[in-house]
C-alpha cells in the first residue's frame, strides 16, 4: 500500500509540474532536452532545480555574487522532494539540478531509466539522529520507535549510522542498500518508515529520526550541535553535486557554474553560513 500510495503521488506531481512549467514557460534551452548540450545557447539562462537548503541558498549565493561577472544568467527552481529535480531534468523542464549524491542518483537511473549523471562535487550534509525526548544515544531503550528515510539509499545510510553508534546490528557486508530486513539485532527499537522530506515533522511522534542535513535546517536544527549521532565527514561518499542529463555536460553553461561552485568565495559562504552542518566537498564526483 505505501509502495502504491507513493507511485501514485510522485506520478501526479510529475505531471502537475509539466503542467506548470507548459503554462508558465520556461527559459531552459530546448538543447537541453536533446542532450546536446555543447550547442546550448550561453546567453540564454541556465536553469537550475534544487532543495531550497543548503542547495538553493548556494545557488542565490553564487547568481548575486558571481554569475554576473562570469557571464552566467543563473535561474534557481525550488523543490522540495527528492523525485521531481531528476525527472524535470530527464524531460528538460530545467537544465540541470543540485540537491542529490551518487548512491541516491544510482538507485534513481537504475528504477527510473533515467540517464542523469553528475558534474561537479559541492558539499556534505553529515546525516544525523535527533530526538526532542532523549539527550544521548545511551538514553534510546528498547520498545521506543526511531523513524528513517524510506528511500532506498537514504535508509540503507540512516541503517549505517545508526549501526557505527552501536544502536543497532546489521548483516556483514550490506553497505549503503542496507534495509530494515538486514537488522540481525534491532536492540528492542521500534522504526518507523517515513519520506525522507517529512521525516522532521514527525520528530515529536518518535523517540528519534535520523534526518538528512537539508531537511534538519529547515527544521531549523543545528546537525554539529542537536545530533545525538553524526556521520564523519573524512571519506564520506555522500557529496551533494550539480547534475544534467547525459550529453550536457559540455554546456557552456553549466561548465561556468561548475567553475562558480567550487570556487574559494562559495568555499567562504558555505563556512560562514552554515557553522559545520554543510561541509564544502569540492571536485569531481565518484565514478
Amino acid at each position: 500500500m505505501r509502495k502504491n500510495t507513493k507511485l501514485t503521488a510522485a506520478a501526479l506531481a510529475t505531471a502537475g509540474l509539466a503542467l506548470g512549467l507548459t503554462a508558465c514557460g520556461t527559459s531552459s534551452d530546448p538543447s537541453s532536452a536533446t542532450g546536446d548540450g555543447a550547442k546550448a545557447d550561453g546567453s540564454k539562462p541556465l536553469v537550475v532545480a534544487a532543495s531550497p537548503v543548503p542547495h538553493a541558498d548556494i545557488l542565490k549565493f553564487v547568481k548575486d555574487n558571481l554569475a554576473a561577472k562570469a557571464g552566467l544568467k543563473l535561474e534557481v527552481k525550488e523543490f522540495t522532494d527528492y523525485v521531481l529535480p531528476n525527472t524535470a531534468t530527464q524531460q528538460g523542464q530545467v537544465d540541470a539540478n543540485y540537491f542529490q549524491h551518487k548512491p541516491y542518483l544510482d538507485d534513481f537511473n537504475a528504477k527510473n531509466k533515467t540517464d542523469i549523471v553528475p558534474v561537479v562535487n559541492v558539499h556534505l550534509e553529515p546525516l544525523g539522529l535527533y530526538s526532542k525526548k532523549v539527550k544521548a544515544l545511551t538514553d534510546l531503550k528498547a520498545g521506543q520507535t526511531v523513524a528513517v528515510p524510506n528511500d532506498t539509499t537514504n535508509e540503507g545510510r540512516a541503517l549505517q549510522l545508526l549501526a557505527a553508534n552501536g544502536l543497532i546490528k546489521l548483516k556483514d557486508g550490506v553497505g549503503t542498500s542496507a534495509k530494515l530486513s538486514d537488522i540481525t539485532d534491532k536492540k528492542g527499537l521500534e522504526f518507523k518508515e517515513l519520506e525522507a522530506a517529512t521525516v522532521p515533522r514527525a520528530l515529536n511522534d518518535v523517540d528519534a529520526a535520523v534526518i538528512n542535513g537539508n531537511y534538519a535546517l529547515e527544521a531549523d536544527l543545528k546537525p554539529a550541535k542537536d545530533a545525538l549521532a553524526l556521520e564523519k565527514a573524512e571519506g564520506n561518499p555522500y557529496a551533494n553535486f550539480l547534475a544534467v542529463k547525459r550529453g550536457n555536460e559540455n554546456d557552456p553553461r553549466v561548465r561556468k557554474l561548475a567553475e562558480l561552485l567550487n570556487s574559494p568565495e562559495v568555499k567562504k559562504f558555505i563556512a560562514d553560513t552554515y557553522d559545520g552542518s554543510v561541509i564544502p566537498a569540492f571536485g569531481k564526483p565518484a565514478a
